[in-house]
């Protein structure tokens, strides 16, 4: 009776991570490089990290993406194909992204664990296709709601 006593008492209770996602991602708007104030979805885009062999979106026509980060590193990269013109591997247009950022680790929940905070977010890009990058809001990336960068192509 006193064992079953003291180890219904020992139980605790389940815990579920209800935080999503954990850790934020960056989000990518694109708009026409012509005419900034106007959204223009990317021809055929397919986004590939640099060292890594499956594609993040492949053949996507999108005006806006969410793409995470590597928290194990202070740097991510990821190679941007476009294809605006008739599709053939021959007319993709290639862009290296590169983001690097500083690093800090909170305490979320023990179900959830540590969430990685993206501060001081800045973007280089090969200057390709891609014509110019405004960060809007990359000093921290805990909003994600809305763009953090505008990239105008």
């Amino acid at each position: 009776m006193i064992v079953g006593i003291m180890t219904v008492m020992a139980c605790e209770k389940d815990d579920f991570c209800t935080e999503n996602p954990v850790t934020p991602k960056l989000i990518l708007r694109f708009y026409d490089d012509a005419n900034p104030q106007n959204v223009k979805a990317v021809q055929r885009l397919s986004i590939i990290g640099q060292g890594i062999t499956d594609s993040l979106f492949t053949n996507q026509n999108i005006d806006s993406i969410s793409i995470p980060l590597n928290s194990a590193s202070s740097s991510t990269t990821y190679v941007f194909k476009m294809n605006d013109g008739n599709g053939s591997t021959v007319t993709n247009q290639v862009e290296t992204l590169t983001i690097n950022y500083d690093i800090s680790d909170t305490f979320v929940s023990r179900s959830c664990g540590f969430k990685a905070n993206f501060k001081n977010v800045v973007l280089t890009g090969s200057g390709n296709w891609i014509k110019n990058i405004t960060p809007i809001n990359t000093s921290s990336l805990n909003d994600q709601t809305q763009a953090h960068v505008q990239i105008f192509h």
